[in-house]
């Protein structure tokens, strides 16, 4: 079934009055990941029948069958800039349609690609058929951030679209301290705060009102801090209603700075890897995959125990509570799976590989795709129930018994601006995303860590994280809203 998309197809009027149809203008499509919060594009010519795509995922039977559809050809594949919240799917996209490649020649000498393909500066363009797609560099998310104008020369001959990666959002802008939080940078948040000043000011401020502007996400994602829910914006909308507007019409650099930098949320340790394998070039998996196998429980019994496969328990935390496989990492549902996985497994240190608890093989390849987008290629195969495996209980404190239970920590596994909105007294704050990754914060594994989140499903994801890797974990039941609650009686 082919997603539902943008499509930009228009009628033009002869001066008597009677409709005609012009050459055939531009497909653009739209695929959007509700799991990472990411969209990326299908760029059709129906005159050539060629298309390129722009930030695809790793997971690429959509964008395969979007061209078998439309009877297109994928001649190009790009992306607006080395990414870190997903697996960019560019290289494994070119190895299954002999499409060109297209990235980033700009940044300094760090922020250079490390896999072939044809380098992209300021000014330089892609054309297929009536369609121009022209690179422009806007750094400031990240120093070799391109955004891409297009021009459907069918309908019209200056730009009507720009795909903004990264830099404008709908609402809100890329934030510019990722390099800093995800990719070991000192202080780079200040200069690409500057750099994104000049960027809107010099770049998007520069286009016509009636641009139309397509980001790369959308509400949800760690990348900025208050997208809007909206597919799309325009160059205008932004420029009257945008909180940033006022400080680039007063030229006011550092109150701009300061507005941005301020109240950005944590960013999940995993990116780090992400921009890693993004830049040195994610590995080719190879399409169509394998069909995934089914094992019984009593056939991975003894794997599991050794720590051999891990399963992944996809159910409710509710459910969870009443038992689970020993070591299983809880990724309750498909909803954000890719997210949660990252959470929970790190394919760079972690040993074993994954079955996944499915209805069936196709509810476990889609849990597959959703795992490849984070680089998380260790999954064997799935189990339809938990029978024959080795089971115990996750320890669950009620409300009223908080007060005065012994605990070395309390531990608040929300963001910290979550945190700072309010908390339980006492609670130290490290998200579920970088817990995994801070291990030397947390008091000695004999001793016990009472957790909670906001409502209970993040607290349950990092929780049995924690416990796979031997950590004494006691869940607060019904997890800060609980304890609201149960202090406002």
């Amino acid at each position: 079934m082919i997603p539902r998309g943008v499509y930009v197809m228009m009628v033009l009027t002869h001066p008597t009055n009677k409709k005609f149809w012009s050459d055939p203008l531009m497909l653009l499509h739209r695929f959007y990941d509700e799991d990472l919060a990411q969209a990326s594009y299908f760029i059709g010519c129906q005159a050539q029948n060629t298309a390129v795509v722009v930030d695809p995922r790793r997971d690429i039977t959509d964008y395969l069958e979007l061209a078998e559809h439309h009877g297109m050809t994928i001649t190009g594949i790009t992306e607006t800039h080395i990414h870190a919240d997903y697996l960019s799917g560019t290289r494994e996209l070119a190895a299954a349609t002999g499409a060109d490649i297209y990235v980033s020649g700009e940044g300094d000498e760090d922020w250079q690609y490390g896999f072939d393909g044809t380098r992209l500066y300021d000014g330089d363009t892609i054309k297929i058929g009536n369609i121009t797609i022209e690179a422009k560099h806007t750094p400031g998310h990240t120093p070799e951030h391109l955004s891409f104008l297009i021009t459907d020369g069918a309908f019209a001959h200056t730009p009507g679209y720009l795909l903004s990666g990264d830099f404008v959002f709908s609402g809100d802008l890329g934030r510019p301290d990722l390099l800093d939080e995800a990719a070991g940078g000192v202080d780079t948040r200040f200069g690409g705060a500057k750099q994104l000043f000049a960027s809107l000011k010099n770049v998007f401020l520069t286009l016509p009102d009636h641009v139309q502007v397509y980001p790369a996400h959308g509400a949800g994602s760690a990348c900025g801090k208050a997208l809007g829910a909206l597919p799309s914006t325009t160059v205008g909308y932004e420029r009257t209603y945008a909180w940033w507007a006022p400080y680039l019409e007063n030229d006011d650099e550092q109150g701009f700075i300061d507005e941005l930098l301020a109240g950005q949320p944590d960013a999940h340790a995993y990116f780090a890897r992400m921009k890693r394998q993004n830049k040195s070039g994610p590995a080719i998996l190879g399409y169509p995959l394998a069909p995934l196998p089914e094992f019984t429980g009593s056939a991975i019994a003894t794997e599991v125990e050794a720590g051999e496969k891990i399963v992944v328990d996809t159910r409710h935390h509710s459910e969870v509570h009443e038992g689970t496989v020993n070591g299983a990492v809880n990724v309750p549902g498909l909803n954000k799976a890719a997210t949660y996985s990252a959470w929970v497994f790190d394919p760079e240190t972690d040993t074993g590989r994954l079955v996944v608890l499915a209805a069936d093989e196709e509810e476990a390849a889609a849990y597959r795709d959703h795992f490849m987008r984070v680089g998380i290629d260790e999954v064997d195969g799935f189990i339809t129930s938990l029978d024959g495996l080795p089971m115990s209980t996750p320890e669950v404190l009620p409300q009223d018994k908080l007060e005065g239970f012994d605990r070395a920590m309390l531990l608040d596994l929300r963001n910290k601006t979550e945190h700072a909105d309010g908390h339980i007294p006492g609670s130290t704050q490290l998200s579920g995303g970088r817990v995994l990754w801070n291990l030397d914060q947390l008091p000695a594994k004999d001793d016990t860590i009472v957790t909670y989140c906001q409502s209970g499903v993040r607290n349950s994801v990092a929780a049995s994280a924690l416990r796979r890797k031997g950590y004494t974990i006691v869940e607060l039941e019904g997890s800060y809203l609980g304890w609201l609650a149960h202090n406002n009686k």
